[in-house]
C-alpha cells in the first residue's frame, strides 16, 4: 500500500503561514498615536461615532476673548474713541441672539450691513425695519433708537444748552438734528415766555410723507394752558427741502392771525431740511397780507 502524501494547499496559509504575516505592532506604535489624541482634544478638537477628528470648537462668547478685544474692557482702558462702530453699537445691543449664536459683535455688523455702514440712515430706520435683520428684535430696537435719540439731543443742546432764542439761525440749529432726516413730518410748537425763554416744545402733529395737518386750536390751546407769551412754529420737509409749499404759507397765515386775535405772538415758522432751512419771518412771509 503506498500512501500519498498531500501537499498543503497554496491558497489556505497554514498556522505557520500565518505567523509569517502577522507581525505585532512595535512597541513605540501604540504610544504614538494615545499622545497624538491627547494633543489633538487638548486643542480643542473633537471626535464623532466613528472616530473621525472633527474641527476644533472655539468658545463664540465676547466674555471668552481677549480682554483687549471685549468692547466694554477696550473701552474702560482705551476709551470710547478707540473702538470701532460695530464695537460701539455692540455694546448698546447688550447681548448677542442665543438661537443662532451670533455674538453681540455679529448683530452689530448685520446691523451696518443692512443700513450700508451708514449710521443716519439707521438712527431713522423705525422698529420694524430695524427687526428685519436677523437676532434684533423690539427690545434691542428699541435700545437702538434710545441711543440714537439721546444723540439727537445731545447734539441739540451742544454749546450748554439753548434756553434762549435770539434769532431764527438758534432755532434752527437746535432742532435740526432732531428733525432733519424723520421720514415722516412733524409740526412742533415751541412755546415761550415774555424774555422768549423756552417754557417747553410740543409735538403737534405728526403727518405722512408730505404733509402734517395742524389745526390753529390745537396749537393755540397749548399755549394758552402753559401761558406763553409767543410761540415758534417748526416742522420738517422730509424730502431735506425746507422750502414752503402753498399748504405751509396758508398755514402759517391762519397761525400768525390767530395768535394776534389771542394775544399770543407768532414770532416765527422755520422748515428745517437737511443741513438747511427757511424762516418765514426771515422773508417776510408771517403775514401774508403785507
Amino acid at each position: 500500500m503506498v500512501a500519498v502524501r498531500h501537499a498543503p494547499d497554496k491558497g489556505v496559509p497554514t498556522e505557520k503561514s500565518r505567523n509569517n504575516f502577522i507581525r505585532p505592532m512595535e512597541p513605540t506604535q501604540p504610544h504614538l498615536l494615545q499622545l497624538g489624541l491627547q494633543t489633538a482634544r487638548e486643542s480643542g478638537a473633537t471626535f464623532n461615532l466613528l472616530g473621525r477628528m472633527e474641527a476644533p470648537q472655539y468658545s463664540r462668547r465676547i466674555k471668552d476673548w481677549p480682554e483687549d478685544e471685549r468692547p466694554r474692557e477696550r473701552l474702560q482702558q482705551q476709551g470710547e474713541n478707540s473702538l470701532s462702530d460695530a464695537q460701539l453699537l455692540a455694546i448698546v445691543l447688550r447681548t448677542g441672539d442665543h438661537a443662532s449664536g451670533a455674538t453681540a459683535i455679529d448683530l452689530a455688523r448685520r446691523l451696518l450691513t443692512e443700513f450700508h455702514e451708514d449710521l443716519e440712515a439707521m438712527s431713522n430706520a423705525a422698529i420694524n425695519e430695524l427687526c428685519r435683520v436677523q437676532g434684533i428684535g423690539p427690545a434691542k430696537a428699541c435700545e437702538i433708537k434710545a441711543a440714537f435719540e439721546l444723540g439727537r439731543r445731545r447734539l441739540a443742546r451742544q454749546g450748554g444748552g439753548l434756553v434762549q432764542f435770539r434769532s431764527s439761525r438758534d432755532v434752527a440749529q437746535y432742532y435740526m438734528p432732531l428733525l432733519a432726516g424723520l421720514k415722516r413730518e412733524q409740526f412742533q410748537a415751541v412755546l415761550l415766555d415774555q424774555k422768549n425763554r423756552i417754557i417747553r416744545d410740543v409735538m403737534v402733529s405728526q403727518g405722512s410723507l408730505t404733509a402734517s395737518v395742524v389745526h390753529p386750536r390745537e396749537v393755540f390751546n397749548i399755549a394758552i394752558r402753559d401761558s406763553a407769551a409767543a410761540i415758534i412754529c417748526v416742522h420738517n420737509h422730509p424730502s431735506g427741502d425746507p422750502q414752503p409749499s402753498r399748504e405751509d404759507r396758508a398755514l402759517t397765515t391762519r397761525l400768525y392771525e390767530a395768535g394776534r386775535l389771542l394775544g399770543i405772538q407768532v414770532l416765527d415758522h422755520i422748515i428745517v431740511g437737511r443741513d438747511t432751512y427757511m424762516s418765514f419771518a426771515d422773508e417776510g412771509l408771517l403775514d401774508a397780507r403785507g
